[in-house]
């Protein structure tokens, strides 16, 4: 078996330069926003890789997949909400594409103070 150079060892608990801490965390924080399993999949490479930004828009995605969530049983008017919600959504990806913790409108504050959770 060919010897695995020492740089693989222990790839997961290697240090990142702040470069890329801060690619880490912009990936988090994007790939948070696509579904559930998507929330899920950032949740544990969040684990590895702690920042504001990253548990900012895990927070931010989560509410806004709950409100989605609950708003689809709601006939009629939750549906037509929904669509706001999508805009939210859209915004909230934009934002944290770019980098940024900016809350999504009317409910961001929320989401902020109930899932504090996510630290």
């Amino acid at each position: 078996m060919p010897h695995i150079p020492s740089d693989y060892d222990n790839i997961f608990e290697k240090k990142l330069s702040l470069a890329e801490q801060y690619k880490m965390a912009t990936l988090v924080a994007v790939i948070s926003y696509f579904t559930l399993i998507g929330w899920i999949v950032a949740l544990v490479i969040y684990d590895k890789h702690q920042s504001s930004l990253s548990s900012f828009h895990l927070r931010q995605s989560l509410g806004l997949i709950i409100t989605g969530a609950l708003l689809s049983f709601v006939p009629l008017v939750g549906w037509v909400l929904n669509i706001a919600v999508f805009f939210a959504w859209g915004y909230g990806l934009y934002t944290a594409i770019k980098g940024q913790e900016i809350k999504v409108p009317i409910l961001g504050d929320f989401y902020q103070q109930q899932l504090d959770f996510i630290k």
